[in-house]
């Protein structure tokens, strides 16, 4: 996971804005089952390291350019016996894809993630909301997997 000091100084010098995270950003040492789609890790979504191995799976394909985890507004930094702790809770998957809309549903295998599908991302809002977004290279669109 991010480490914590690295995380708050991303979010001093983004105006707040929450990083989208890599997948060993999100994912390594991580294992709060419920830190994404919490409303589905007990009703058939597989585990985050089932979802881990996936995703890295995908961001090696020719025709995905990068995939990041979007968090939730819930992430925060909170003390536990006078630590601080990130918490991190991931919101959705985005993907930057070269892959047509109707065909992205299907390899992002998105009903095996429990997933409400995928919706494609503009770019400006993207940026408003989050940090650290790579670039998307021409002829590539932004796509968020879903949940809830």
């Amino acid at each position: 996971m991010i480490e914590l000091n690295t995380f708050r100084k991303i979010m001093n010098n983004n105006e707040d804005r929450l990083p989208l995270l890599t997948l060993d950003e999100f994912f390594v040492g991580n294992t709060a089952e419920d830190s994404i789609a919490p409303n589905e890790c007990d009703f058939g979504r597989p585990s985050l390291a089932q979802i881990w191995d996936f995703l890295q799976k995908i961001e090696e394909l020719p025709n995905i350019a990068w995939v990041r985890v979007s968090l939730h507004n819930d992430t925060e930094i909170a003390k536990y016996d006078g630590e601080e702790v990130l918490e991190l809770w991931g919101d959705t998957i985005v993907v930057c894809t070269s892959v047509p809309e109707e065909e992205l549903e299907e390899l992002m295998k998105c009903q095996w993630l429990c997933s409400g599908g995928a919706e494609e991302c503009d770019i400006a809002d993207l940026d408003s909301l989050f940090s650290c977004r790579p670039p998307v290279p021409d002829g590539f669109r932004c796509f968020e997997i879903v949940w809830d």
